[in-house]
């Protein structure tokens, strides 16, 4: 639907909810593997590259616009 919207002329798609949900699922499973952790660098990096996929799968397989910048 988000790509028939974007060829339909929609401008804006809001996709932030998707990214926290990521970073929250990341955190919560390094959390679960490792509860000593306490160093946000530890959990962190994980939730910062969850992040990163999201936004990478968004732009090129639901937006269609990996090759528009």
């Amino acid at each position: 639907m988000l790509h028939k919207a974007g060829t339909m002329g929609v401008c804006k798609i809001n996709i932030d909810t998707d990214l926290r949900l990521a970073m929250t699922a990341s955190i919560r499973e390094h959390f679960a593997k490792n509860p000593g952790d306490f160093d946000p660098r530890q959990y962190l990096r994980p939730a910062r590259d969850a992040i990163k996929a999201m936004v990478q799968h968004k732009i090129k397989d639901v937006l269609n616009c990996s090759h528009r910048i």
